[in-house]
């Protein structure tokens, strides 16, 4: 039995689109609009050589999963915004997947997460 999301072997990305903005916390984001609207979801990256850390966008194989999700649309509804100075509300990864009640990608060592709702 799976207890995280694995990676399928094939896969597509149709759904999502990469933004680039200047968030204070990420330059790029995984952007799902609907109309005016829109949601940015960002996942957190781990350089080994310098040790650091940075959000991003979305792994390709996610988005298609996350958006088909029965229970998307409902969440996109609650959480969604229109663009504010060029940015749109943000979630991670990880907030999406539980809301969803989806099984998360695997938790690594090295991630953060935030304490508030809103990033």
């Amino acid at each position: 039995m799976r207890y995280h999301h694995q990676k399928p072997d094939i896969y597509r990305s149709m759904y999502g689109e990469t933004y680039i903005c200047n968030h204070p916390v990420y330059n790029k984001c995984t952007l799902f609009r609907i109309g005016d609207n829109g949601l940015a979801v960002i996942q957190q990256r781990f350089n080994a050589e310098t040790k650091s850390t940075w959000w991003g966008e979305v792994d390709a194989w996610l988005t298609d999963i996350l958006y088909l999700h029965p229970g998307f649309r409902k969440y996109f509804d609650n959480r969604c915004g229109t663009c504010k100075d060029g940015l749109y509300p943000t979630v991670t990864v990880r907030q999406i997947m539980w809301a969803l009640k989806m099984k998360p990608i695997q938790r690594q060592r090295w991630e953060t997460c935030f304490d508030r709702r809103e990033i």
